[in-house]
């Protein structure tokens, strides 16, 4: 692109789009060691984030799409170099210019979505709180403990919503005060910044402030770890302050003040799979794993790459709105290393894991080998 030819703009778009840390790489490769898209096909980071730093770098480039923003090379960065930060600030030129290459051109119809409807689906907000219909769920008044947040996938997707409906009958058999908002909610907005469109994440992250505000909500129960860490981590950028939880943090708390009783369970072996934004982002891995430990009949059994080295399912960094053709899949992976752990079904507490994991089971042929389930469900189903 010819206004984007001279070296010193581009750094300087960098730059001013937060992408300052590519300065400090020195080329070590650890970023790519860890990188699971080389698993399927050959991918360097550190190219990019090379290139970047001499400003010559392609923004038409597929590769620039590619990053999950899984948090596996941050982790291992000798030199802090933030290569997700540096990623997104080149999605945001790409953004700016309006370039989008074939794998991210459906980021533009999520925008308009967004803008419109306050979600990624292109669903009417108007239906954004049917989920909950017959289930007594009432509208978030001020004074109650909780702002119960499903996220955008568990009020439309019709797999997810099974999840929301789960979850609303677990806090109720709780005796835990919550309410929603409904068609008030916005899409939290952390998947649109990732993907470069920080014009797109203010606005939605301004209009959530406000209807929180509005509505006195002090406490934010999450479903989606996407949800919790922009609540959690991003939110304070605009001067707001909620106590932001995510639901596999509530539940330990719930079983050990006995507020939750169980009948016999069936007798299942289980894996947990740990999604990027709860644990390697945020530092949430024992709370499920103990939530796992007091359900009737379940046996649990870890997989390789468990914890702060798991591997992602391929829906982070806006990836959940681009096709990734087969062969390429992280989740297909992640489904064989829990069928080779011995795991009858796979749990997570991620929408864009669970979305990812059930398309894998169809699409490799494994729905009669392993069930795919959020641990609110099987919680509700102990119940």
């Amino acid at each position: 692109m010819e206004n984007l030819a001279d070296y010193q703009e581009i750094v300087d778009l960098i730059r001013a789009n937060g992408g300052e840390a590519f300065k400090r790489c020195f080329q070590c490769g650890l970023c790519d060691a860890v990188c699971p898209w080389n698993r399927f096909r050959a991918f360097s980071m550190r190219r990019i984030v090379r290139e970047a730093a001499f400003g010559l770098t392609d923004i038409e480039s597929e590769d620039l799409w590619r990053c999950t923003t899984c948090g596996r090379c941050p982790a291992q960065c000798p030199r802090d170099v933030r290569q997700i930060d540096s990623g997104t600030a080149l999605r945001r030129i790409a953004t700016e210019y309006g370039v989008f290459p074939p794998t991210a051109r459906p980021v533009r119809g999520v925008r308009g979505s967004l803008m419109a409807e306050g979600n990624p689906l292109n669903e009417p907000r108007r239906k954004r709180a049917d989920w909950a219909e017959g289930l007594g769920v009432p509208a978030f008044a001020e004074g109650m403990e909780f702002l119960y947040f499903p996220g955008c996938y568990l009020c439309y997707d019709p797999r997810l919503k099974k999840v929301a409906r789960a979850t609303a009958a677990v806090l109720q058999a709780a005796g835990v005060a919550f309410g929603i908002l409904g068609e008030r909610e916005n899409c939290c907005g952390e998947s649109i910044r990732k993907a470069g469109d920080e014009e797109a994440f203010k606005r939605l992250a301004r209009e959530n402030i406000k209807a929180f505000i509005d509505h006195g909500v002090r406490k934010i129960l999450v479903s989606s770890p996407h949800c919790y860490h922009t609540f959690k981590n991003e939110y304070p950028e605009f001067k707001a302050a909620f106590e932001v939880v995510h639901i596999a943090q509530l539940l330990p708390g719930l079983l050990a003040a006995g507020r939750l009783a169980f009948g016999d369970g069936r007798a299942r072996t289980v894996a947990f799979h740990d999604p990027c934004y709860l644990g390697r982002h945020n530092g949430i891995f024992a709370e499920p794993r103990a939530v796992l430990s007091r359900l009737p009949g379940i046996r649990t059994v870890e997989m390789a790459e468990t914890q702060a080295d798991s591997l992602c399912c391929g829906g982070g960094g806006g990836r959940i709105w681009m096709e990734t053709p087969r062969g390429e899949r992280f989740a297909d992976l992640r489904l064989t290393q829990a069928i080779e752990a011995g795991a009858e079904v796979l749990v997570t507490a991620c929408p864009y894991c669970i979305a990812n994991f059930e398309d894998s089971r169809l699409t490799l042929g494994l729905a009669e080998k392993i069930e795919i389930r959020d641990l609110t469900e099987l919680v509700q189903e102990a119940l």
